[in-house]
């Protein structure tokens, strides 16, 4: 080695052991959590009507700890911890408003329009709160529950609270992923029977 190449290795020396102890990056999970609805609109298959007929599905708003791509696990009354390595593929809110909204279409036949402006199209609305979405220990449960909200047009709004527990899931990414997934559907059915029951 040359003296130029040994100034160049002595420059770069701290880089190379700075280097070591830094993270570029996470590490990426293994894979992804998602929600899919467990009835769709085939390929092909059109809504229309009139704003009067159409209803608007918000996406609903959410504690802090639903408000990221973690699962939320109570530990007890004043404990809430994160479920390690199982992360949503998109915050659990927009995940859950498309699955509602496609299941209301689905099975209602209603002109039903969600998006991120969905108040442009539409005089009838359904909000809500996503108060619980994760697992809860003490009972080994996946726990989802809604409180809707529906504004039909003509200003008349009714509220009512849904909510489907799932319990003995194993405390590992793969079930509960798939417990709120099937949790998340029944409530769905529920918010979308719910809107049948008038001419939203």
């Amino acid at each position: 080695m040359n003296i130029s190449q040994a100034w160049k290795f002595a420059a770069l020396a701290p880089a190379f052991a700075l280097a070591g102890c830094l993270s570029l990056g996470a590490e990426p999970p293994a894979s992804l959590l998602n929600l899919t609805p467990e009835m769709s609109a085939p390929a092909g298959s059109e809504q229309s009507g009139t704003r009067a007929e159409a209803l608007a599905i918000h996406e609903p708003n959410v504690p802090a700890e639903v408000d990221v791509l973690r699962v939320p696990v109570r530990v007890s009354d004043t404990e809430l911890a994160y479920l390690q390595d199982a992360v949503w593929v998109e915050k659990p809110a927009r995940l859950f408003r498309r699955l509602v909204a496609e299941t209301v279409r689905v099975r209602t036949g209603k002109f039903v329009i969600d998006g991120d402006d969905p108040s442009l199209f539409a005089e009838s609305h359904l909000r809500g709160v996503l108060r619980e979405f994760g697992y809860d220990a003490a009972t080994t449960s996946v726990v989802v529950r809604f409180d809707a909200i529906k504004q039909r047009d003509g200003g008349a709004v009714e509220a009512k609270r849904f909510e489907a527990i799932e319990a003995g899931v194993i405390a590992k990414p793969g079930p509960v992923g798939a417990a709120l997934n099937r949790a998340s559907n029944e409530v769905a059915r529920q918010v979308a029977d719910w809107l049948s029951e008038d001419a939203v």
